[in-house]
């Protein structure tokens, strides 16, 4: 058996989920006037584009009540200001009473403030006007529509579901056993850590996509105390890298690159019984060793242990056998290949083992 160091790859499941998801609404009430195509379930679009209009004429209509009424509080104060300053003049010469300048200044005042008031009006009807056009506040696709050409569409009404697709995230539950192994992100500033996914569906079907562990949740989960990493997928649709999609909901095995162990060994995994029992085979005299281990990492096909608890010039037993007493003289049964060594062969006791 031979010292090695071990890369521990921490495996777990997520779902893919987009990282920002939005509800259409509209601002203003009216009938639907058109609708993009790109306004369709699934359907790709970019920042900017104007995915729904509402009828405008009632608000052009506004716009247009306003400003005239705007070009006539501005004529109203030209005309105070006028009163105002002849006033102003007479005053002097005692032609008029300072109660009259005061009326005019007043006056005066007043159209400024209605004039400031109909400049709102203005605003607020171009605004009304502006709003009549629903623009995406993204490169996104839409995951739902809820509007149609001609119908009514009212003041906060949703008109459909988007998501970004710059990229995704998973949400990867990390037990405590596998936090021990793994330098999580906790600070902006700190490395993320690489992950691989692979679909949870068709797992041999070889797509492969490639994220970053960004952040994680900071709060353990009260069922489970999983803490939740999240991992940023970059370009989740392939646009770009020409990669299969990755889709929102899908099912994912992700495999986060962990700390390498250093000196230990590679256990078979079918080789351990009841978790923690090996049994050795003593290279020189060919005895049996049962013993205990306490497992560093395991996975689907690997026990990892520290070398020192392993004595030196053994071998380890992979084949199943029903009884092993310390010390118990076993055959080695060479195999009929002669190319494989005999550390690869099957020994043999009463019942046959093999030994590595």
């Amino acid at each position: 058996m031979t010292k090695i160091d071990y890369p521990v790859i921490v495996k777990t499941h997520a779902i893919v989920q987009p990282h920002n998801q939005v509800t259409l609404t509209s601002q203003v009430s009216g009938a639907v006037a058109k609708i993009n195509p790109s306004f369709e379930v699934g359907a790709y679009f970019s920042k900017g584009d104007v995915l729904v209009e509402i009828d405008p004429s009632d608000y052009q209509t506004e716009l247009a009540i306003a400003e005239s009424n705007l070009a006539a509080k501005r004529s109203e104060l030209k005309l105070a200001k006028l009163v105002e300053e002849r006033k102003l003049r007479l005053v002097e010469s005692n032609a008029v009473s300072q109660g009259e300048v005061e009326s005019a200044s007043a006056s005066r005042e007043q159209s400024e403030a209605n004039v400031a008031l109909a400049e709102t009006a203005v605003e607020q009807a171009q605004l009304n006007l502006k709003r009549t056009k629903i623009v995406a506040p993204f490169d996104g696709r839409v995951m739902s529509k809820l509007i149609g050409l001609g119908q009514m569409a009212g003041s906060n009404s949703p008109l459909g579901e988007v998501f970004a697709i710059d990229y995704v995230e998973v949400r990867l539950p990390i037990s405590g056993d596998q936090r021990k192994f793994l330098d999580l992100p906790e600070f902006a500033q700190d490395a993320p850590l690489t992950v691989e996914l692979r679909d949870g569906i068709q797992a041999s079907g070889g797509a492969v996509w490639t994220g970053k562990i960004v952040r994680t949740e900071g709060v353990l989960d009260p069922n489970s105390r999983d803490l939740f990493a999240i991992a940023r997928i970059d370009d989740p649709f392939g646009r770009q890298t020409g990669k299969p999609p990755l889709r929102i909901g899908q099912p994912v095995i992700a495999g986060i690159e962990g700390n390498t162990l250093h000196d230990v060994i590679a256990l078979p995994r079918g080789a351990v019984r009841e978790l923690d029992q090996i049994v050795l085979v003593n290279r020189a005299d060919q005895t049996l060793l049962p013993m205990k281990i306490k497992p560093l990492w395991s996975d689907e096909t690997k026990v990892i242990v520290e070398a020192s608890t392993i004595p030196s010039e053994m071998w380890i037993a992979t084949t199943p056998m029903s009884f092993t007493p310390k010390g118990a003289k076993i055959e080695i049964i060479p195999p009929a290949d002669g190319s494989i060594s005999i550390a690869d062969s099957a020994p043999a006791e009463t019942d046959k083992s093999a030994a590595n």
